[in-house]
């Protein structure tokens, strides 16, 4: 079983328009979910669901990078204690931006927890870049 998820896509638009949407907080909610995120090094974040059927999902964790363009932070599940990493990366192809998206760390989880958080983390960031790829439209 891979322990790591990569995501690419290449997006129409201007790489700082893609940063933004990546790093500030109100748009991160208008994609996302709700965030109190802000993209400095030490900065302890929060990303909160709306209650549903399956109740509300809390992710917290702790920015680790946030260079120009190189945003890594620690991604935790709320009710666990496991830490996993995320990180994005983007790069200017001409008019265009290449997306680079990598969770990694999911063998951090045990037994069949890690498999289907696996799933679950990969459907979840395809979802993501579906909800980013709509909002840049």
């Amino acid at each position: 079983m891979s322990t790591t998820i990569t995501k690419e896509k290449v997006f129409n638009h201007p790489i700082d328009q893609i940063w933004n949407a990546i790093t500030k907080a109100e748009e991160i909610s208008t994609w996302f979910i709700q965030a109190d995120f802000k993209a400095e090094k030490g900065y302890n974040y929060t990303f909160s669901s709306e209650p549903n059927e399956k109740g509300c999902t809390t992710i917290s964790g702790t920015v680790k990078e946030a260079n120009p363009y190189t945003l890594i932070y620690t991604w935790i599940v709320a009710d666990t204690n496991v830490e996993t990493t995320v990180t994005w990366k983007l790069e200017a192809i001409g008019n265009t931006t290449k997306l680079y998206l990598e969770h990694s760390g999911i063998e951090n989880y045990t037994g069949d927890t890690a498999i289907a958080m696996f799933e679950s983390f990969n459907g979840g960031w395809d979802n993501c870049i579906d909800g980013l790829t709509a909002y840049l439209k």
